[in-house]
């Protein structure tokens, strides 16, 4: 008695074969609870658009270098992208400020003014989280917030 070829072909390919099967089970399954949660409907035009996203944790994070008000010179900081930005000063003090609805945020700043002493602070929310004085010919201040 001779088996017939379809055994010979299951015999080969079986892993093939249950794969495919368990496949076109969970396509079904998938098509199932797609349909049962109405997931497969377009959002209807007079729905109206999903809830608006409205901030509500706003961050203002502010840069301030400080020392003699005659004092000239350069400042880098992050944006709240985390891009540097660059500026010039002619007169200290000099801020800027900048507003997130991030949870976090990399504050970073660093100024170097023709003086002998230049101080640099960042402010979240108009608290003081890192302050730094620098003294010398040309003097280079530099403040960081890991988590502004």
């Amino acid at each position: 008695m001779t088996k017939p070829p379809i055994f010979g072909w299951l015999k080969r390919f079986w892993v093939i074969a249950v794969v495919v099967v368990a496949l076109m089970v969970a396509g079904a399954v998938v098509g199932r609870l797609r349909t049962f949660f109405d997931t497969d409907q377009p959002l209807a035009p007079s729905a109206g658009h999903a809830d608006a996203i409205v901030p509500f944790n706003t961050k203002t994070v502010t840069y301030e270098i400080v020392g003699p008000t005659t004092a000239t010179g350069r400042v880098s900081y992050l944006d709240v992208n985390g891009r540097t930005l660059e500026a010039g000063f002619t007169s200290l003090p000099w801020s800027i400020t900048v507003t997130t609805t991030d949870p976090g945020m990399l504050a970073n700043v660093v100024a170097q003014g023709d003086t002998d002493g230049l101080g640099c602070r960042i402010l979240v929310n108009d608290k003081v989280v890192d302050e730094s004085h620098a003294e010398g010919r040309d003097a280079q201040a530099f403040c960081l917030d890991k988590a502004a």
